[in-house]
């Protein structure tokens, strides 16, 4: 048996965490790959943290393309090969005429989740404009959804399976810079990365609009460190490079935006 309450000690998503710690117990027992449903980033992530303390074990996660924010995991044995390609999910067109009534992100998960289906075995979903959408879901409900899903709005819908390689991902715009701070404060490393005042900034904080390597941080002072991953809503992300100290003992730090 695994040390459950051990490894769920300071972690948020507690319900999730400790159902990937079971499926982790299912591995270990059976010497097959398992894997879980779609996790959020910061499941991904304390689920991560909690099972790398696990030298039996090794996961990978995926979620259909190389940026995907929603991702599933598939956890196996340290001694059985694991790779990205073995954690399985299907790629759904589901396309129709918006061109008048146009649907947004939350229009197509409302019109999946209408149909009986739990949040946990959908993915991503990149909306295509006037032609619909794209989904990514867990194969046992790829067929279901074929049949099920046929109007988003008032707009009739024919939705089918098609290849990963047809999924229309737009890689993100990436731009680099160095800052330098007298400190490594939230608040300003942030508003030096997002090109906007430290006062507008500290008002997204306060206001729980900031997340930190997908944690909510609600400090402008919170210390950040390299490798951190900084996320605004609206805003995209700031990723924290290296981290050097200058002559007058200020803080030189390289700085990656997606957009």
């Amino acid at each position: 048996m695994l040390p459950k309450e051990e490894l769920l000690k300071g972690v948020e998503n507690r319900d999730c965490v400790a159902r990937v710690i079971d499926k982790a117990e299912q591995a270990l027992k059976t010497w097959k790959i398992v894997q879980t449903d779609f996790l959020s980033p910061p499941e991904v992530m304390e689920s991560q943290q909690a099972l790398k303390q696990l030298t039996e074990i090794h996961l990978v996660s995926w979620g259909g393309y190389p940026q995907a924010e929603r991702q599933r995991l598939a956890i196996a044995r340290e001694e059985l090969p694991l790779e990205p390609t073995q954690v399985q999910v299907v790629v759904l067109e589901i396309a129709g005429n918006f061109l008048f009534d146009p649907a947004n992100h939350r229009d197509f998960l409302g019109a999946i989740l209408a149909t009986g289906i739990v949040r946990d075995k959908v993915g991503d979903i990149i909306v295509l404009g006037e032609r619909g959408a794209q989904a990514i879901v867990v194969p046992e409900m790829a067929e279901f959804l074929e049949m099920e899903l046929k109007q988003v709005r008032s707009v009739p819908v024919k939705t089918q399976r098609i290849d990963a390689r047809e999924l229309k991902v737009k890689e993100p715009k990436k731009k680099e810079m160095t800052t330098v701070e007298a400190s490594l404060r939230l608040d300003a490393l942030a508003s030096a990365g997002f090109g906007m005042s430290r006062s507008k900034m500290a008002d997204l904080i306060n206001n729980g609009d900031v997340r930190v390597n997908w944690k909510e941080i609600t400090e402008s002072s919170y210390q950040l460190k390299p490798g951190d991953l900084i996320a605004i809503r609206g805003k995209g992300r700031l990723e924290i490079g290296e981290i050097s100290v200058t002559k007058k003992d200020r803080y030189r730090v390289q700085l990656t935006r997606y957009m």
